[in-house]
């Protein structure tokens, strides 16, 4: 890395180019964002979540195919905890009326293979649950115990009556026991996601990120200047705002790469704030210095200066981040992907607007306004 130890590049005499490429990448993403939107994942427009855990290892596409032809619309599947594990997810919370009369029609099935031409009356039925009623009680008690022993969350009550619970998890049990009757599996977690939560996760991640920014807009204030600060939080936004856009505009294009912006996706975003102020800190630190040593130099010479010096920590410190980053990407799983492309194109974007946003606002201040920068 001696290449980078006798740096002397204007950067900032060509901030002009690179204002050009951000208001590209800008414009681009709120195009994307405003006709495209977002893909939103169940965290936070509801939906139905379903671990499963499986004796034997699987194959995943396997899973794929006997569950899209099921009637229970988009499916997200994915490894989970190892080769045996399998993370199911869905928008619905409930079965669709479409397909409910096949749940019946199963359940039924089931209870004429236990009881033949047994006298039963269907007494009730909601979104999620069959309710029958019996001649006798011990009719009840023992179909219910066979259907449970089966794999349906049946349970007796009352005496005669039995009712069998029919829910999205029951429904792919169902489905995935006969389709891979010689591998048995347990439902381990089954996740339930409203709208109103749903909401709640939205707005509280929205004000999680403002926040971050404002405390850091204040931190800086009081650690340099207010001008440093805004710069810093202008480049923050810039960061954050053109990934995100990166997110809407890529989303279903690559095949593999799940963008939905779920709770993991906001963690990532807060991650890639915290990464790119560092840098950009590292960066007003040494202009500070500069200011103390050479107090006749202009402000675009001791910028310059500075972002040169840096410029070697900051080129080792983002390539050994991007590296363990594209390793995540490549063999992260499905899970990972959606994280780890928030942090690759993030930290691309942290460091290029260190220079390029948060330094080249703080001199543009100074020239415009004609102020001297002191500390």
């Amino acid at each position: 890395m001696q290449i980078f130890d006798n740096l002397n590049i204007d950067f900032l005499g060509k901030r002009k180019y690179f204002y050009m490429l951000s208001g590209v990448l800008f414009i681009l993403g709120m195009l994307s964002l405003l006709f495209r939107g977002l893909e939103l994942g169940i965290d936070f427009k509801g939906g139905s979540e379903i671990a499963l855990k499986f004796e034997k290892p699987i194959q995943i596409s396997d899973i794929r195919d006997d569950l899209s032809q099921i009637g229970l619309g988009k499916i997200e599947i994915k490894t989970f905890g190892g080769e045996t594990g399998v993370l199911i997810r869905t928008d619905l919370q409930a079965i669709p009326e479409q397909i409910f009369p096949k749940v019946i029609s199963t359940v039924e099935s089931s209870i004429e293979e236990y009881y033949p031409g047994v006298a039963k009356n269907k007494i009730e039925t909601t979104e999620s649950s069959i309710t029958y009623q019996f001649e006798t009680d011990s009719v009840a008690t023992d179909l219910s115990a066979k259907l449970f022993e089966a794999g349906l969350q049946s349970m007796a009550f009352e005496g005669n009556k039995m009712l069998v619970r029919v829910g999205i998890a029951d429904w792919i049990e169902e489905v995935l026991r006969d389709k891979m009757p010689d591998n048995p599996f347990v439902i381990q977690k089954e996740t339930k996601v409203g709208p109103k939560i749903g909401s709640e996760l939205k707005r509280d991640s929205i004000i999680a990120v403002l926040l971050s920014l404002l405390v850091i807009l204040i931190y800086l204030g009081f650690r340099f200047k207010f001008v440093f600060a805004v710069g810093a939080v202008a480049a923050l936004f810039h960061d954050v705002f053109i990934t995100l856009g990166l997110f809407s505009l890529l989303y279903g294009i690559i095949p593999g790469l799940n963008l939905e912006v779920s709770i993991t996706i906001v963690a990532a975003f807060l991650t890639l704030v915290g990464y790119s102020i560092n840098d950009t800190v590292i960066v007003f630190d040494r202009v500070r210095e500069n200011f103390k040593i050479h107090k006749t130099a202009d402000l675009e010479t001791n910028m310059n200066n500075a972002i040169n010096k840096t410029f070697r920590r900051t080129i080792i410190t983002s390539a050994t981040t991007l590296f363990v980053v594209i390793v995540l990407l490549v063999f992260g799983g499905e899970v990972l992907r959606g994280f780890a492309f928030a942090l690759f194109f993030g930290i691309i974007f942290g460091t290029y607007s260190s220079i390029f946003v948060a330094s080249a606002f703080v001199l543009e201040y100074a020239q415009r306004s004609k102020k001297r920068i002191e500390f």
